[in-house]
């Protein structure tokens, strides 16, 4: 059973979000699934991944940061006004408080209380800086993720101040969409601390999944390798997708799986079980 949810942010704005698999809130832990830059929760693998895991017995979120863009349930970057102002620390802040809601009952009367997060892209590396601040969670995976947000040139950035904006292409829907001053003075500002992602990883004391694909052109391999270095290797299991590009070859609309997406999906599967074990996920 899905259920539809909108949460108002401590900042006025919506989150909207949907539930997968509600039957299982009570009995099995929540997977939250966290989207990338240009990202959403209807986006090609994201709906899919949410059925796969609510019908292995997880309670599973997916949902739209307030500033990515895409209003509710649809495709379509509506609201570029809002994607302009988004920031890294914004994000990081909204899954914060989508963890603490779902902590403090707002999708039931009753949770089970253990909680997986799955990023996928920047998604990842909101995930690892989450670490900062929420520290009640189990387990962390994270699938091409950046290793840095600080992924700009010194030509780049003069131009971005100069104008009080860069312009970005959205390959899918040929948009170019603006990105403001806010989010380039966000990373500066916070890239030895609460954005570095090095330094989240090396102080996390969970266990942590990386899946990469060898050839994505987007993330390249070697920030998932960086990752790993940086990690307590006892406690961290690092998978790569032969062949595999960034989103794995998924593609949006949603043309189904392939076998690199199979593997993704089972390797997750099995980490997330291992972790869970004991508290009977069904099959």
């Amino acid at each position: 059973m899905n259920k539809e949810f909108s949460l108002k942010t401590k900042n006025g704005d919506y989150i909207h979000i949907s539930a997968y698999g509600y039957e299982n809130i009570s009995v099995a832990p929540c997977l939250i699934l966290v989207h990338g830059f240009k990202g959403f929760k209807d986006w090609g693998f994201f709906p899919y991944t949410a059925k796969y895991f609510a019908e292995k017995g997880y309670f599973v979120i997916t949902f739209n940061f307030s500033h990515n863009g895409v209003a509710d349930s649809n495709d379509s970057f509506s609201e570029v006004e809002k994607f302009a102002k988004n920031t890294v620390s914004l994000e990081i802040s909204e899954l914060v408080q989508i963890i603490n809601a779902y902590k403090n009952l707002f999708f039931g009367g009753k949770v089970f209380g253990k909680i997986g997060l799955i990023g996928h892209s920047r998604g990842g590396g909101i995930v690892l800086l989450s670490s900062f601040i929420e520290k009640n969670v189990d387990c962390y995976v994270v699938w091409a993720s950046v290793e840095r947000f600080d992924r700009y040139t010194e030509r780049q950035k003069a131009e971005w101040r100069n104008a009080g904006y860069i312009e970005v292409q959205n390959s899918r829907t040929k948009q170019l969409m603006r990105l403001n001053i806010d989010l380039l003075e966000d990373i500066e500002t916070n890239k030895f601390d609460s954005h570095n992602i090095e330094l989240a990883v090396k102080k996390l004391d969970k266990e942590l999944l990386i899946i990469h694909g060898e050839q994505d052109l987007t993330v390249p391999i070697s920030e998932g390798e960086h990752i790993f270095e940086s990690r307590n290797k006892k406690i961290t299991v690092f998978y790569k997708i032969p062949a595999a590009g960034h989103t794995f070859d998924i593609v949006h609309p949603f043309e189904g799986s392939n076998n690199k997406f199979n593997s993704v999906l089972l390797n997750t599967e099995q980490f997330l079980n291992n972790i869970f074990t004991k508290k009977s996920i069904s099959n």
